[in-house]
Order: structure tokens, then C-alpha cells, then sequence
């Protein structure tokens, strides 16, 4: 068996489905500009809801030593690596906070006076921690400074953590948001796919594919109890509805349409009901059908049949012909179908004709 099909935590390793995932932009028009922000300044923006950190972003997981370190750069006058924010310009300017967190918590929290997210049940009192003993900050808090320092405390609120703002002007969408993250975030494991829409497109669609994503159903058809820990699985139900609306529109690469629907649907609260029982019936059907891991066809699950016989399902579902098994094993022998699913499966034609020969195959007269 060739490296072609070697099994990716479920999903089948196709050569084009990964050159889609590694694809760069062809161009975008971009303004990024410096701001220095004071530390009070940047603190009131936060508070202020100014500056956000997405929800889905991995959680705040520095030490408190390392937290120490960073505030006695700034008290020491030492440089700091700037953060990374990213303007959306349909949400009244807000930033997103794209690389960086954990260097504004930091900050956030030592002017609290408290180390770690308020949700903690115990929240300890920030001080200064794994300094060197002889410091004249060692074990100082905020409030320390503000009583015994005021030379010092006047100096660190007005010290300045430089950020890159990232804007972009064309095309008209927030797609350059995706590719920064890839880039950027600086995580222990580099976000991928998925996980980084979770980080821009937070919001009522997001989290109704998570919902969808428990189904017992689904989880059958897709072969794993657990769900994914790279979110490949929600990620095959946003291609599914975004194939199943959007298919005429498509263009390549893939993860540029993916981002861009789920963009758009993004806060759609309404169409959740109807997202839900269109995903909900379809996978009835093709599991009652089809039977359990029925895109299983070589090592893994194979995305490019998935997305294709889903589609005709969800067209088709109140209808199967009573023949559907054999329907599909001859889908799956065809050689056409097989180029289609195995080769180039994300070029704009391609899609479309093995959209066109699932639907033929399956549920033609």
C-alpha cells in the first residue's frame, strides 16, 4: 500500500486532500500596522471588550513563574515579543486577539491581583514568583507597587506592549484570518483545519456542528466513538452542508470554501433547526442504508466519497431505491467515480463530477 492511503486517524490520506490543507493565497490586500499599546491602555480594552480572545482558543496554561518573568521585562525595561491582532471590520472594529494570549493574560491578571481566569475556584494572589531573590520585585503584587513604588508603578502602567493590527481590505471576506492562525499561533501543536474556524467563527453555527457531531449515528458512520481530536469529524459535516448549499459556488481550495460558508452562517441562530434535522436524516439514511463505516473503502474514511454520496442522500432521502447497496457498490467500482475520489479532489471539476455521478449512480432511473 502506498503512502497515497495510509490511514490519518480515521481519514483516508489523499494527495490533493493534503496539498488543499497546506495551500497558501494566492494574494490578499492586507493593511497590518504597529500600535503601542500602554499596559493600562491594552488592560482597558479588554475589560471593555475591545480586544477578545476567541472562545475556542486553547486556555490560558502559562506559570505563574512564567507570568512573573513577563511583567519583570516590563519593569526591568526589557523587550517583549509583540502580539498579533486581527480587526473584523463587521463587528464594530473589534480585535482578536491572533497570537499572544497568554502575554495579555498575564498582564490582565496582574493587575487584578489575581493569577489565573476568574472561573477558577481558587484564584491565588499574583505575586511575583521565581524571581531572583535579591529583586526589589520578588513577591511584589500590583497593589504592592501602587502603595510602596510610585515612581515604579507609574512607569509600568505607562510601559508598552507593541501589537501588529491585521486588516484585510480584499477580497471581501475574513479568509486571511484562517491563514494567519495557521501561521501564527504558536501553541505546543499547531492548530489545523477545523480547530482554527473554532477560533474565528465562533458562534451559534459552530456550535451547532459540535452538536451534531455527538450524534450516535454519525459517530457510527464515521467510524470512532470519541470525537477527533483534530475536529476532521465537524469538519466533514460543514463540507457536507456546505456542498449541499453551496456546490454550484464552489472554487478551490476547499478550506477557503469551508471557511467562507461557515463565515457567513456564522451567527445564523435560525437556520440551526433546519442544518440539524437535514444532517440528522441524511445520516439516518445512509447509515440504514449503507450500514456502519460505509466511506471506509480503502484506510480510513474517505472524505471525497463521503461528501459526494451525503449530498445525494440528503437530496434523495424520503426516496431510496430498494437496490441502494448495490447502487453503490457499482459507484464505488467505477473507474470514473474512483479517479474522481482519489485524485485532484478538490479541483472545481472534479467535485462537481463526482457530485453529478453519486447522484446518477445512486438514485438515476
Amino acid at each position: 500500500m502506498t503512502d497515497h492511503f495510509k490511514q490519518d486517524d480515521g481519514i483516508e490520506r489523499i494527495l490533493s486532500e493534503q496539498e488543499d490543507r497546506d495551500s497558501t493565497p494566492v494574494t490578499y490586500d492586507i493593511a497590518t500596522y504597529p500600535a503601542d499599546y500602554t499596559l493600562q491602555g491594552i488592560v482597558d480594552l479588554y475589560r471593555n471588550n475591545s480586544i477578545l480572545i476567541p472562545p475556542y482558543q486553547r486556555k490560558f496554561v502559562w506559570s505563574i513563574k512564567q507570568s512573573s518573568r513577563l511583567i519583570e521585562s516590563f519593569l526591568l525595561g526589557l523587550p517583549v515579543p509583540a502580539i498579533f491582532l486581527y480587526m473584523e471590520p463587521e463587528s464594530n472594529n473589534r480585535l482578536l486577539v491572533v497570537d499572544g494570549q497568554q502575554r495579555l493574560l498575564s498582564i490582565v491578571y496582574f493587575f487584578e491581583g489575581y493569577f489565573g481566569p476568574p472561573v477558577a475556584r481558587r484564584r491565588s494572589i499574583f505575586r511575583l514568583t521565581g524571581l531572583n531573590p535579591s529583586s526589589p520585585y520578588s513577591e511584589k503584587t500590583y497593589s504592592d507597587l501602587s502603595q510602596t513604588d510610585e515612581a515604579t508603578y507609574n512607569r509600568f502602567n505607562a510601559s508598552v506592549l507593541r501589537a501588529f493590527v491585521i486588516r484585510q481590505l480584499r477580497p471581501r471576506d475574513n479568509t486571511s484570518m484562517f491563514h494567519l492562525f495557521e501561521r501564527l499561533n504558536t501553541g505546543g501543536t499547531q492548530l489545523v483545519g477545523q480547530e482554527i474556524r473554532n477560533c474565528i467563527y465562533h458562534g451559534p453555527f459552530n456550535d451547532m456542528l459540535v452538536k451534531l457531531n455527538e450524534l450516535a449515528e454519525w459517530r457510527l458512520i464515521f467510524g470512532k466513538t470519541l470525537p477527533d481530536k483534530r475536529q476532521r469529524d465537524i469538519e466533514l459535516i460543514l463540507r457536507f452542508l456546505a456542498l449541499h448549499h453551496d456546490a454550484h459556488r464552489y472554487d478551490r481550495p476547499m478550506k477557503d470554501f469551508l471557511s467562507n460558508y461557515m463565515r457567513t452562517h456564522q451567527s445564523d441562530q435560525d437556520a440551526s433547526r433546519a442544518y440539524t434535522k437535514l444532517f440528522a436524516n441524511t445520516t439516518t439514511a445512509v447509515l440504514d442504508s449503507l450500514g456502519e463505516r460505509p466511506f471506509h473503502i480503502r484506510a480510513g474514511l474517505n472524505a471525497a466519497v463521503f461528501d459526494s454520496v451525503y449530498a445525494a442522500f440528503a437530496r434523495h432521502a424520503t426516496a431510496i431505491p430498494p437496490d441502494i447497496k448495490g447502487r453503490y457498490h457499482r459507484l464505488v467500482s467505477d473507474k470514473e467515480y474512483q479517479a474522481a475520489v482519489s485524485s485532484a479532489t478538490t479541483d472545481r471539476e472534479v467535485v462537481t463530477k463526482r457530485l453529478a455521478l453519486a447522484d446518477k449512480t445512486l438514485f438515476g432511473r
